[in-house]
């Protein structure tokens, strides 16, 4: 009789142990997944600024160039001018 009440005891405590290991490891992975998800979003939108921060910089550059060739020629212009100058004096 003593050994069914230490069979039952351990079931009890083997049963009710499992259960909360079940609960436990079920949070753990809701809470898992809620920081990949978490994660993934915040990938997305760093991603979706580095896109609008990469398009600006692009829009940039072009203004940029196009400056640098519109100087290019308007210093060319000078020379001439300056070459003109100097031979008529």
């Amino acid at each position: 009789m003593e050994t069914n009440i230490w069979t039952v005891l351990i079931t009890a405590i083997t049963v009710l142990g499992g259960s909360q290991a079940f609960r436990y490891y079920e949070k753990r992975a809701m809470f898992r997944e809620r920081d990949d998800d978490f994660i993934k979003h915040d990938c997305k939108d760093r991603i979706a600024k580095l896109e609008t921060l990469l398009e600006a910089a692009g829009k940039e550059k072009d203004e940029l160039r196009n400056l640098v060739l519109k100087l290019t020629s308007e210093v060319a212009e000078l020379r001439v001018k300056v070459e003109f100058l100097s031979k008529q004096q």
